[in-house]
């Protein structure tokens, strides 16, 4: 039982922050030199805990989506900062390959507009055979449905446009696994999941999905490693952020006077143009209305309290309630145009009153320029600078941010106006990045895991959305946190007897061919090894995926073949006879689907397959996967090595 314990602690210490050395210490002088304009020099002359070798190991898992065969060799050659600083600007890195993957995903070179228009198409006919049927309560379902193949049948450019809209969603998620699994650019991925669960939509709600792949493409990627004003502008103007959290709909009290009349509902510029000087709107007042009245939606809070809570400030940022309410009133009007997902602000149902926000005066007759200066502040405050420098710290360093760490970065970050790039650079090429602490530290989370997995063995990236719904089952639909706050970040949230065993089906379920791309023959060093003894596969194993460094325990389940934590759900050892590992039976993979918990909540997740916005489609189920399977030899080795300890943590 010594690997079970093994396991257990080990997770559970990388989990919950626990230590064994302190990160190297930082004088004042330095920590008040460090936040400059260059992170390369912040640390110079600094030491470093880790060994060299170890340096590399620690870059290659934290900054990438984990090793691939030859990386480490190659980062080794290269020396460990200069390919930091490349990865730190990856327009410099030919990642042509990975451009011309992202051809096979249609819904990334549609038009946002297009895709709308597809989904009012198949809305269009669900509403004719609901007028076809309008008594319908369950017992026509076979007359619907053959009524529904007829209707198809006789248009097929419809039955085209109805397919591609069912597997939007899994095209999207299809596509972020690829992405993390083939490009070059491997820290400016990272830093695009990073940002899209900071700022995380859900999916399976509403029209959210129809601006999936709009919210990837053109807001968060191009901005991941830009500065954070532009990347919190881009995305309060995102139609799946506005959708997400309703603001779209979000409009002045009755007691309030808009900008109704002051063009037509048409965006307004943050000038004055027309309708006056310096930002300054023709009132209209709520008793005389200059168009005809209808009923108001009114303010809503959702995006004001979240962009403050969860997107800038932080929960203790020295906000209130009351400001909450104000910055909601300021962003009333901001809204999107329904047919082609473009920003637009509406001054009929902006709140036009005065504000007072953070201390602030906002005088009143103000349109959208209001809302601009609202984001102007919250990028600017310090509170948003330490927030988001915590974060950082906490998904690159450790579960429990260094404080001094955090200082000194979020000073790099107030002094360059929120450039991602030198915050992040001060981050990951500090002594406490590289320190004995921090190594090994984190555990992956559910997509961390799969696409290290598949770099690890060389995999093809797999274009269907059957591999994404791996990472669903594993307890973590991509774009599927169906609150604001996004996956957690802390290894705690992931860890618990079912997530285990599930990583460890999943380990021997790829070894054994189950996952789509990802063949062991392809893999370069299996030939070679395919005729060794197994001592030397071992050696190999964990020279490729851990860079040498096992604990006893690991190397002994890799040489035996036998993994205690499978012994207490499938055969047992007994049974199993020696050289053979058996994976789950299927019905115990489910039963620890079942309690996984929903990060961070202390809930129970809905099943990963089920509900709206999770992958669709030819594809999107795994035939095979969690199928009890006997490995042997080296696909046993690999496989076992993929479920070890070492391997969940990065």
């Amino acid at each position: 039982m010594r690997y079970v314990a093994l396991v257990g602690s080990a997770l559970v210490a990388a989990a919950c922050g626990v230590q064994t050395s302190r990160p190297a210490s930082v004088s004042p002088a330095a920590a008040q030199t460090s936040a400059t304009a260059d992170y390369r020099n912040d640390y110079r002359g600094q030491s470093r805990e880790l060994l060299p070798d170890e340096q590399v190991q620690q870059a290659l898992s934290r900054l990438t989506f984990g090793l691939r065969p030859g990386d480490a060799e190659k980062v080794r050659a290269m020396d460990v900062d200069r390919w930091i600083d490349e990865q730190l600007r990856p327009e410099r890195i030919d990642d042509s390959k990975t451009d011309a993957l992202m051809s096979h995903y249609a819904v990334y070179a549609m038009r946002t507009g297009d895709i709308v228009q597809d989904f009012t198409a198949a809305q269009q006919l669900q509403r004719q055979l609901q007028r076809a049927n309008p008594n319908d309560t369950g017992g026509a379902g076979a007359a619907k449905a053959e009524q529904r193949r007829e209707i198809l049948a006789q248009n097929p450019q419809l039955a085209a446009t109805l397919r591609q809209t069912q597997q939007l969603v899994g095209e999207v998620q299809s596509a972020q696994l690829a992405r993390a699994v083939s490009t070059e650019r491997q820290l400016d991925e990272v830093m695009v999941d990073f940002w899209e669960n900071h700022f995380s939509v859900f999916a399976g709600k509403g029209q959210v999905r129809l601006f999936l792949a709009q919210y990837d493409r053109d807001v968060i990627r191009p901005r991941a490693l830009g500065h954070f004003r532009d990347l919190l502008g881009a995305v309060a103007k995102s139609p799946a952020m506005l959708f997400f959290l309703d603001n779209w709909e979000s409009a002045a009290d009755s007691t309030q006077p808009t900008l109704a009349g002051a063009g037509g509902g048409r965006r307004l510029g943050a000038g004055g143009g027309r309708f006056g000087v310096g930002g300054r709107r023709v009132l209209v007042s709520p008793q005389r209305p200059a168009t005809p009245p209808r009923a108001r939606r009114g303010l809503n809070e959702n995006y004001a309290r979240e962009l403050m809570e969860l997107h800038t400030l932080g929960v203790d940022g020295g906000y209130t309630q009351k400001d909450v309410q104000e910055v909601a009133r300021a962003l009333t009007g901001w809204t999107f145009n329904r047919q082609t997902g473009e920003f637009v602000f509406n001054p009929n149902i902006h709140d036009a009153g005065e504000k007072t926000i953070l201390g602030q005066k906002f005088p009143a007759g103000h349109g959208e320029d209001e809302g601009e200066r609202v984001l102007d502040m919250l990028a600017r405050a310090p509170a948003t600078a330490h927030f988001i420098t915590t974060k950082l710290v906490r998904h690159f360093v450790s579960d429990d941010p260094p404080t001094a760490l955090v200082d000194r970065c979020a000073a790099t970050f107030s002094k360059t106006d929120g450039d991602i790039r030198e915050t992040l650079g001060c981050i990951v090429t500090s002594p406490e990045f590289f320190s004995r602490a921090a190594y090994r530290a984190k555990v992956k989370t559910p997509f961390e895991l799969v696409a290290s997995a598949l770099r690890a063995v060389d995999a093809q990236a797999d274009t269907t959305p059957r591999t994404a719904q791996i990472v669903a089952r594993l307890g973590q639909p991509i774009f599927g946190r169906q609150t604001p706050d996004g996956w957690p970040d802390r290894g705690d949230a992931w860890m618990n007897t079912g997530a285990i065993l599930n990583r460890i089906n999943f380990g021997l379920s790829l070894a054994a061919g189950q996952v789509p791309g990802a063949q062991l023959a392809n893999w370069p060093e299996f030939t070679a090894l395919q005729s060794q003894p197994r001592p030397q596969q071992v050696d190999a194993i964990v020279k490729s995926m851990f860079g040498g460094q096992v604990s006893p325990d690991t190397r002994e389940v890799l040489m035996s073949g036998s993994n205690p934590m499978m012994s207490s759900a499938g055969p047992t050892g007994a049974e199993r006879g020696p050289g053979k590992s058996d994976i789950a039976p299927a019905s115990i993979v489910a039963a620890v689907d079942s309690v996984m918990m929903d990060a961070g909540r202390g809930e129970r997740a809905a099943p990963a397959q089920q509900g709206k916005g999770f992958p669709r489609g030819p594809g999107a189920q795994i035939p095979g996967f969690g199928r009890p399977v006997n490995l042997q030899g080296l696909p046993q080795i690999v496989g076992l090595a993929l479920g070890a300890p070492e391997f969940q943590r990065r």
